[in-house]
């Protein structure tokens, strides 16, 4: 397939290489140019202008930062006006459900067809292949997308149109309310005089044992908060959360919490850390180191 890969960076990179690996045409754009040079050596092409790309392809991916950037960069410098009639376009950003409705709803009536399919699993999943890719749209459009989605892990239909940027919403909460709960958790245990790395792994194997507890509890044990998922990003997916809760008219107290300590995590210089971070946010409030 010949795929345009529009944003090239953390997340970006290692999916458009994975493309490249698997025998697709990769059409390569970011803003910065040097990060999508990146890809040159894995046999990527490197365009100036996003439209350019996107008029090669016959699928384009969008990886970018937002909403407001997604939309900026379809219709705002030409790329939807330059996909040829019948190209698919799929949004892998994290964006509102409402922002990609309101997209595929203006890629329809081009003669593009959309698909949201935001994806979970950080740079190591993505790295790996081993991405879970939520997908919104159309039946025959997730099955177009099917064989690049391959190539970078592994793809759900959960719904129709924002229906993937709802399953990443889901995702985000469910996070980022767990990294709360387990340094919440650690923190106690150290607090009281307990070994946090050893009380990480004594209730490893249990009910409280998941994905978050090994990976981010591990880096709050290290203190390693190198960023791979941002502070910033995990309160962006919470406010989003909280609007979309707003708008269908659905009650979300304890989202709306964490919603309140990341922006106090982000409040107090805390930005750029990874989302574990929040560990040094509750850390502080406890005065502890």
């Amino acid at each position: 397939m010949n795929i345009a890969v529009l944003g090239i960076g953390m997340m970006g990179f290692p999916m458009a290489r994975r493309l490249c690996e698997a025998g697709h045409s990769v059409h390569a754009w970011n803003r910065s140019r040097d990060k999508a040079e990146r890809l040159t050596p894995f046999g990527a092409i490197v365009h100036e202008h996003a439209k350019d790309a996107a008029a090669c392809a016959d699928m384009v991916i969008t990886m970018l930062e937002n909403g407001n950037v997604v939309g900026e960069v379809l219709f705002a410098s030409g790329v939807a006006r330059a996909m040829k009639p019948g190209t698919l376009h799929v949004d892998m950003s994290s964006i509102k459900p409402a922002e990609a409705r309101e997209h595929a709803r203006r890629l329809n009536e081009m003669g593009i067809t959309h698909l949201d399919a935001p994806v979970s699993g950080g740079t190591v999943g993505a790295e790996a292949g081993t991405l879970a890719i939520m997908a919104g749209g159309k039946a025959t459009s997730f099955e177009r997308a099917r064989k690049a989605f391959e190539a970078m892990g592994r793809a759900t239909l959960v719904g129709p149109s924002g229906s993937g940027q709802l399953a990443k919403l889901a995702n985000q909460m469910i996070v980022g309310i767990t990294i709360g709960a387990v340094a919440e958790a650690l923190l106690l245990c150290a607090k009281g005089g307990a070994d946090m790395a050893k009380v990480k792994e004594a209730i490893t194997g249990g009910f409280a044992d998941s994905k978050v507890l090994q990976v981010h509890g591990q880096r709050m044990v290290e203190r390693d908060f190198t960023p791979r998922a941002r502070m910033s990003v995990q309160l962006k997916d919470m406010r989003n959360a909280l609007d979309t809760a707003k708008e269908i008219g659905f009650n979300a107290p304890i989202t709306s919490l964490f919603e309140i300590l990341y922006a106090s995590s982000v409040e107090h210089g805390l930005t750029d850390l990874d989302h574990a971070g929040l560990f040094v946010e509750l850390a502080l409030r406890n005065d502890m180191e």
